[in-house]
């Protein structure tokens, strides 16, 4: 819980978040990394939540934020773009987490390449989101704030 009293949810993204608004937007619309985390916020704000972004194109440094979060995060959002599908460091890093997890993906994940249909990080989340764009994550931050017990 954050000093204003309001539930901290970590908002993780990974590789090529960053170029949200100039990658394939068939897949990922318009919108910027900066957009998406301003709306998130500002939702987080309508349900008492304070979202703290953090994006990383390099996968050490997102495991060290999930190591640094595990205790202390009253709910995460990961989306972790390519890593979704191959990296167990991540997955166990998750696994660590005492919070609900939700995994979110900006395009449906299921109706794409192949090698992008599987995800290694699903068994550890509590719920996962795919092909909803932005309204992916409003929907998982409503579904945290539901799911979060009282005191964290």
């Amino acid at each position: 819980m954050t000093a204003s009293g309001e539930k901290f949810i970590a908002l993780l993204h990974g590789c090529n978040l960053d170029m949200l608004g100039k990658r394939d937007p068939g897949h990922y619309g318009n919108f910027t990394l900066a957009q998406l985390e301003s709306e998130v916020r500002s939702r987080g704000v309508e349900l008492g939540l304070s979202v703290e972004p953090f994006q990383t194109n390099h996968e050490g440094a997102l495991i060290e934020r999930i190591h640094d979060i595990w205790q202390t995060a009253a709910g995460v959002i990961i989306n972790p773009g390519a890593w979704t599908h191959y990296s167990y460091g991540i997955r166990d890093a998750l696994e660590l987490v005492v919070a609900p997890v939700v995994e979110v993906h900006i395009s449906d994940i299921g109706a794409r390449e192949e090698w992008r249909r599987h995800s290694v990080i699903s068994e550890v989340c509590d719920l996962t989101i795919s092909g909803k764009g932005i309204e992916g994550y409003h929907e998982a931050l409503s579904w945290l704030q539901q799911s979060i017990s009282p005191g964290r």
